[in-house]
């Protein structure tokens, strides 16, 4: 009888185990199933929110003059969903004032892209994949948070505006930069460059410059080189002083110099006949010169202009050359007088 009872109980163990075992097993195929039915659940809901927001995307997308945009302004988009990958025909991208924080990395699936117009955002970061943007003409940048370019940018090779101001940090520009050969117009006013960088100088095709509002100290002394330069902003910087060689800038018919700390006028620039508008207000000019014959009865703008623009540069240094030299004959008159006092008294 014992060897019976024995027998029994290892049974029901055994049976026991199995059914421990099986209610497992059980419990774990119903736990995958559920975890199935949710990541299904959550695939069809994740499809339906990209298919959601992909219409949506969509009724912002116009066509003007040929061209298929993308608009969306005073909208709240801080980051671009990637369902927009399914519209990478779009031509131009125009979002203002979304609160948009990152340019997304898949920017590189839109080959056609000819503008990308990103204008007062939050964005902070420039992704290299942007070089693959190889028909971009036009990147509008200007009032966000951007610190940094990549130098894949210089890959944009038929890139012909660009736009960086206000980025508050932007102090420096890649090597690579000089390869935009087609770059004719270029904004980085309102950053926080102390000159002009090499790069830019190298620019062959450049014909509009804006840098105001930076911290420049100086400008480079091969500025001369900026042959096509025809409009050149430097208003709010720290400049002391211009080189010579800015006389010999021939496609420059505008400078804009307000606001600076230039002590005196290069002599040189007398000779610049292709100078169309020059602006030399709020700068402690060595001599207090003002322009003969003054109109009274002229508005308060254009009286700054005459001022302050091209007439007085000519009358400055023909006064500073007047000036200077009525000290060199007083200090010369001083030394001969000192010499024949001393010889009388030998």
């Amino acid at each position: 009888m014992t060897g019976v009872t024995v027998c029994c109980g290892t049974v029901n163990s055994i049976k026991a185990l199995w059914e421990t075992r099986i209610k497992k097993s059980k419990d774990e195929l119903k736990k995958e199933s559920e975890q199935r039915d949710r990541r299904e659940v959550g695939r069809l809901a994740g499809a339906w929110e990209d298919r959601i927001t992909l219409a949506k995307l969509k009724e912002k997308v116009v066509t003007e003059e040929g061209r298929i945009i993308l608009r969306i302004e005073k909208e709240e988009w801080k980051t671009l969903p990637p369902a927009l990958v399914q519209l990478s025909q779009i031509q131009e991208w125009q979002l203002h004032r979304i609160g948009l924080q990152k340019i997304p990395r898949f920017i590189s699936s839109f080959e056609s892209l000819i503008v990308l117009d990103l204008s007062r955002n939050s964005v902070t970061e420039i992704p290299k994949e942007i070089g693959k943007l190889t028909r971009l003409r036009e990147l509008l940048l200007s009032y966000n948070r951007v610190s940094h370019v990549p130098e894949e940018l210089g890959c944009c090779e038929n890139l012909e505006k660009l736009e960086l101001a206000m980025n508050e940090d932007l102090d420096e520009l890649p090597t690579q930069f000089s390869n935009l050969k087609k770059l004719y117009h270029l904004d980085l006013s309102m950053n926080q460059f102390t000159t002009i960088p090499d790069c830019v100088v190298n620019l062959p095709s450049l014909e509009w410059l804006d840098m105001g509002s930076n911290r420049l100290e100086s400008l480079p002394e091969d500025i001369h080189r900026m042959e096509k330069l025809h409009t050149l902003w430097l208003p709010r910087n720290e400049l002391e002083y211009l080189p010579d060689n800015i006389s010999r800038m021939q496609s420059l018919d505008t400078l804009v110099l307000s606001k600076n700390k230039l002590r005196d006028i290069p002599p040189l620039m007398e000779g610049m006949s292709n100078l169309r508008f020059v602006n030399f207000r709020d700068n402690p000019l060595t001599y207090d010169v003002m322009l003969p014959d003054l109109k009274e009865d002229v508005e308060e703008e254009e009286n700054d202009r005459e001022m302050f623009g091209r007439d007085f540069m000519h009358f400055y240094i023909q006064e500073a050359r007047k000036r200077g030299s009525q000290t060199f004959t007083s200090v010369l008159n001083v030394t001969l007088d000192g010499v024949s006092e001393t010889a009388s008294s030998l």
